[in-house]
């Protein structure tokens, strides 16, 4: 199939080929038709088979009847609406609706946050058409009364997960309550979970479901090994790696901001070209890192899962995993910036005894084991075994299943030493030993009875009871103190 065949205008045609493509992906040869037609769409698959041009270039073709080259800003209304979870992938969208739409006069803008808003502000009242944003920059812009939404005729979420991830959805819901009832969805990622599926379920009508690949897949072209190693022998084992092998331009992951610019720090000690980006750098110096990533002039980025989402490297070849991720799906999305477009990749993990339990559920995730390879001299211990047995234990039973047939020619097995709480309560009730009495010293009375004094047997007249009077007191005279006896008589 050609993009001609797709029914696509000549102008998009030309941009097309301008920029080297000539065949569809499978995400592009399904969706663009479903979109050129109105409909909502919810589609997926993995990073790197064209997404964002799945819905580009029919978006451009939707609204290419309102193209014009008037200066007013009354006739450029915000008619299209990209929604992003970072500033990279809204760059690089934004990149996309350029490069696709140079032949059709329709405005473009891209807003995010980390930059001075004015100038974003005075475009917006300029008029565009197409607006790629960040959810919290817009609102900013909402707040400020510099866009209006009366026109939007199409809505696009892009990367649906990572914004569930990042704690979007609340801004999101926001901005839907502010769009025209009528008009046309598409929401777009790379992976589906029940969470998407009920975001879809409140903004999308009558959806058609794209995926062009296994939920949670990972690409076939990309080789998967770990490396286990103590936590406190990972940045060595980075450097030995990156000093030792001819990686050219590699990409490390890490879980925090403070980590990522600390790594990247070691690594230039040690005399290895490298630079960090993530969300506490300014857009600029983000900008710079990228470039110099991508020029040669860093060896190795440093990044958060937030910072490298929608990093677009051309022929990245590695990936590292200094520390696994949280979140099992993030595995995948990391991984996805190598052996794209079906080209090969490599994906490293260095494993600490700690990790065996996000390992286990990656592994889990992907269908298929990772290799584990020592590395010499990174020797884990034999804490990490113990490690891997204990997070079997914690995630299911600790006697592992057997079948009928094993259960019966099996000897039984050995009985664990257990507490004497656990032997009583398992303990039958007729055989249960119940614990002793105290033995109470014996009383000489009658504990129902009122308690009567006993009576000596000398004197059987009780005692009378003395009256308890207050001792009067001495009250000194006023003048002259207390009168003598002698005065008294």
């Amino acid at each position: 199939m050609t993009f001609e065949e797709l029914g696509l205008l000549p102008e998009l045609l030309k941009a097309v080929a301008d920029a080297g493509y000539t065949e569809p992906t499978p995400i592009q040869a399904q969706a663009i038709p479903v979109v050129i037609a109105g409909k909502d769409v919810m589609g997926g698959a993995q990073t790197g088979t064209g997404k964002t041009a799945g819905f580009v270039l029919p978006l451009l073709q939707r609204l290419a009847r309102h193209a014009s080259t008037s200066p007013s800003p009354a006739r450029h209304p915000v008619r299209a609406l990209i929604l992003t979870p970072t500033r990279e992938l809204a760059m690089q969208v934004h990149e996309s609706v350029q490069t696709y739409g140079k032949y059709v006069p329709l405005r473009d803008l891209v807003v995010y946050g980390g930059v001075d808003i004015k100038p974003q502000t005075e475009a917006l009242r300029k008029g565009v058409e197409i607006v790629v944003a960040t959810p919290g920059r817009l609102l900013d812009h909402v707040q400020q009364k510099s866009v209006n939404f009366n026109s939007v005729e199409v809505l696009v979420l892009d990367e649906a997960d990572r914004m569930l991830d990042m704690g979007f959805i609340p801004d999101i819901k926001r901005i839907l309550a502010m769009l025209p009832k009528e008009r046309q969805s598409l929401l777009f990622s790379a992976t589906f979970s029940e969470e998407i599926k009920k975001l879809a379920d409140s903004m999308l009508k009558a959806p058609v479901l794209i995926e062009v690949a296994r939920r949670n897949a990972v690409t076939e072209t990309v080789t998967h090994r770990m490396h286990p190693v103590a936590q406190d022998h990972k940045r060595q084992l980075l450097a030995h790696m990156l000093k030792t092998s001819s990686l050219k331009q590699v990409l490390v992951f890490v879980g925090t901001k403070f980590g990522a610019s600390r790594l990247a720090v070691y690594l230039e000690k040690q005399g290895i070209e490298a630079t960090a980006i993530h969300g506490d750098k300014s857009q600029q110096q983000r900008s710079e890192a990228l470039e110099a990533f991508k020029s040669g002039a860093a060896r190795v980025l440093v990044a958060t899962d937030v910072a490298a989402r929608g990093l677009d490297i051309d022929d990245l070849p590695h990936v590292i995993n200094y520390e696994l991720p949280h979140v099992p799906e993030d595995y995948i999305h990391r991984i996805g910036r190598t052996g794209r477009a079906g080209k090969e990749g490599d994906a490293t993990s260095l494993v600490c005894p700690e990790e065996r339990g996000k390992l286990a559920e990656i592994e889990k995730l992907i269908k298929r084991p990772i290799e584990q390879v020592l590395v010499q001299g990174f020797e884990p211990g034999p804490d990490f075994d113990a490690a891997a047995d204990k997070g079997r234990r914690g995630r299911g039973s600790s006697r592992p299943e057997r079948s009928e047939g094993s259960r019966e020619k099996s000897a039984p097995p050995r009985r664990e030493p257990r507490g004497r709480r656990d032997e009583e309560r398992e303990r039958p009730p007729s055989r249960r030993v119940e614990p002793a009495k105290p033995k109470l010293p014996k009383l000489d009375f009658d504990p129902s009875k009122p308690y009567e004094p006993k009576v000596s047997p000398q004197n059987t007249a009780p005692e009378p009871k003395r009256a308890h009077h207050r001792p009067k007191r001495a009250v000194p005279a006023l003048l002259g103190g207390m009168p003598k006896p002698d005065q008294d008589k």
